[in-house]
């Protein structure tokens, strides 16, 4: 049976314990380690240096200095209440209750989990009076015991709770989201949290707070979060995941005062809540979900946090790929496919070797042309377009080499944080070196990812904790898995990758439409999700402009993908009755979501309508892969629809695969519309 928090020998009532908070904290470590708890040294050097941190004093007399400390050997509590007051540094003087709160360095959830309670406790104005009140040790330990047991920390809303919420009428109460976080995650963290949630009790309006402490963080629902009219940060320490938060007006404070002043903060936050011009959270819709995946995954099993840490992987690495696919395009467009090759020379010098031609003397390019123009009129505008053709290819090509280091460095990043970025990059940049492709930056994110969480969880000593995320964990972990790609893993999965490649080159016409069905079925399945993000990677990822294959398997996915959109779109036109007002609006916006290859512009009506509208994408996203593959349609660029036609060969024809697949689509979701009534549906699906 574990000891308890608090016992009579380490209370002291009305005693004079020095003149300033240094001589009391070491009287209370020395209190402490009489009771055999702890090394009196050690617990008083561990509390001090949490004191440098951030003052302990809390306002309203009290004082709570506390720690984790590998000199702690048991939880525990001791308490003062101290005659004369002693200065520890809040605003409004001195303080006469000191309480010490010393928490061993492997404190497991359940005793961080009384010492929040207890900490919250120190908020309320009638156990603070028992405390003064108090004629003897065992009253104290009485009450403290009281405040730690028999209840548990106001918790966050949970999923089911904020799913359940009723649409807000004008007038409804506000809603306000707040975090709040301090260096040592135990006493302040809690302290915060209830001091706000009382003043939003104060102001009649919905507050709920996520305290990010040092035991399992109890992350706030998205659904709450995205009800939200304003959020508070009150946090010392940086907020975790806080791109959950993204486009909330934040009022941002100490977590000190949160504890002083939560009336004000929260009038703060209803008054930004209702301000156009106020600071809000930094972060776009994408970034949002991904943090807010994240977080929830890291509460579920291995499965589901590893389906998350790929997915986040292959969200960050598109962006490289849009924009280098895109840039290359651009190139082909004003250099020709040959850019690579195709000299541009004026008076035999070969411009593409002037490493700025817009500053460049006469001495260092040809002509002394100093501008694109200049070369153009000086040597012709085929010179002029050659130059220009080979810069954009070469900022692409820069570009699309961060693909398989971004893939890696990112599921790195999901499962371990920022310790994981870095060997996930490098690992990632390896596996292009050795030829691995996808598969070995896929391997390498998820080493990394796995090995630095692993290491995160040593208990390192003191001085060396503060090095261990940004140098010992990638470090190591950038080693451990450099070294596994050069001399384990590397070659076994470049034969896999070289093996794959040999596959796509001799594809025989009917294999090629094979693989542009299920590609199709693939980009159509989830509309953005884990299926259709494979799909898009094996596409993107083994793109190469001199492998014609992976041109035609880039352009099957890419039309496929626009089809849902596009199908909805024609149907809401084509029989409007089917579908509601709000649908109607939706399909007006799909058609130039789907123009752009924006497969997740038929998700609001996939969402609302599962059973029918997915099969039917499917079809048309399956007859649209075909087509294309049948039919030869290439793409050198990896995204942007329609609009990227410069990069299409046989646009007309890629145009006709999907249109046919969209008609596809359209009609067989009004077929089972037609023939196929909502009341079975809803029978099938409740």
């Amino acid at each position: 049976m574990s000891e308890p928090l608090i016992t009579p020998d380490l209370v002291l009532l009305d005693v004079d314990l020095g003149s300033n908070k240094t001589e009391v904290i070491k009287n209370m470590a020395a209190l402490v380690a009489r009771s055999g708890r702890a090394d009196e040294a050690g617990l008083a050097a561990d509390a001090l240096a949490r004191e440098e941190k951030a003052v302990t004093g809390l306002g309203g007399g009290i004082a709570i200095p506390h720690c984790r400390s590998a000199a702690v050997n048991t939880n525990t509590l001791a308490f003062a209440r101290l005659s004369p007051k002693v200065d520890f540094g809040a605003a409004d003087g001195p303080a006469d209750v000191a309480f010490m709160i010393a928490a061993s360095e492997g404190s497991d959830d359940a005793h961080l989990t009384l010492l929040a309670m207890l900490a919250r406790s120190l908020m309320r104005a009638e156990f603070l009076e028992g405390l003064r009140s108090a004629k003897t040790p065992a009253e104290i330990v009485a009450l403290v015991n009281e405040a730690t047991a028999g209840e548990t920390p106001p918790a966050p809303a949970t999923a089911p709770a904020a799913a359940a919420a009723p649409v807000e009428a004008a007038g409804a109460k506000k809603l306000i989201v707040a975090v709040t976080s301090c260096p040592t995650g135990i006493a302040h963290t809690f302290m915060a949290a209830d001091g706000l949630e009382q003043a939003g009790r104060k102001a009649g309006i919905e507050l709920v707070v996520e305290p990010q402490g040092s035991g399992k963080v109890e992350w706030l629902d998205q659904s709450t979060i995205s009800r939200a009219d304003a959020a508070i940060f009150a946090a010392d320490v940086p907020v975790r995941e806080r791109a959950r938060f993204a486009g909330l007006p934040v009022i941002e404070a100490s977590v000190k005062r949160a504890i002083n002043e939560p009336d004000k903060l929260v009038a703060e936050a209803l008054s930004a809540a209702s301000d156009p011009r106020a600071v809000r959270v930094a972060g776009d819709v994408a970034g949002r979900d991904t943090a807010a995946k994240m977080a929830a995954a890291s509460q579920k099993g291995w499965g589901e946090r590893i389906r998350v840490a790929l997915m986040t992987g292959v969200s960050y690495m598109i962006p490289f790929v849009a924009a280098g696919g895109l840039l290359i395009a651009l190139g082909f467009l004003f250099g020709g496919f040959d850019i690579v090759m195709k000299p541009a020379t004026v008076a035999g010098t070969d411009v593409r070797t002037c490493a700025d031609l817009v500053w460049a003397s006469a001495d260092t390019c040809a002509a002394g042309a100093s501008t694109i123009g200049q070369l153009a009129m000086q040597a012709g505008w085929a010179a002029g377009s050659n130059y220009l053709g080979f810069i954009l290819f070469s900022i692409g090509a820069a570009a699309f080499g961060f693909l398989l280091p971004a893939l890696s460095g990112y599921i790195g990043y999901a499962l371990a944080g920022r310790p994981g970025i870095a060997p996930g990059f490098v690992g990632g940049a390896i596996a292009g070196t050795v030829g691995a492709g996808f598969l070995g930056a896929l391997i390498t994110g998820l080493l990394a990812g796995l090995l630095a969480m692993w290491i995160s969880d040593f208990k390192a000593p003191r001085w060396l904790a503060g090095l261990m995320p940004v140098v010992i964990i990638p470090l190591v972990v950038t080693t451990i898995v450099g070294s596994l790609m050069y001399f384990v893993l590397g070659q076994p999965l470049k034969l896999v990758t070289d093996s794959l490649q040999a596959s796509l080159n001799g594809m025989s016409t009917g294999s090629a439409v094979v693989l542009g069905i299920v590609l199709g079925l693939m980009m159509c399945f989830d509309l953005g999700g884990p299926v259709n993000k494979a799909a898009y990677l094996f596409a993107t990822t083994n793109l190469a402009v001199t492998n014609p294959a992976s041109l035609k398997v880039m352009a099957a996915v890419m039309a496929a993908g626009m089809v849902p959109p596009i199908a909805m779109a024609l149907a809401t036109v084509v029989r409007k009755n089917q579908f509601t007002e709000a649908e109607r609006e939706n399909g007006r916006a799909a058609w130039l979501l789907g123009a752009s290859f924006i497969s997740e512009g038929a998700i609001p009506f996939a969402a609302a309508d599962p059973l029918r509208v997915i099969p039917s994408m499917m079809l048309g996203g399956a007859v649209t892969g075909a087509l294309s593959m049948a039919l030869g349609v290439t793409t050198k660029a990896p995204h942007g629809g329609v609009f990227v036609f410069f990069a299409i060969d046989n646009f007309f024809l890629f145009l006709l695969t999907i249109v046919i697949g969209a008609v596809v689509g359209a009609a067989a979701v009004l077929a089972l519309k037609q023939f196929w009534p909502a009341k079975v549906v809803e029978e099938i699906t409740a």
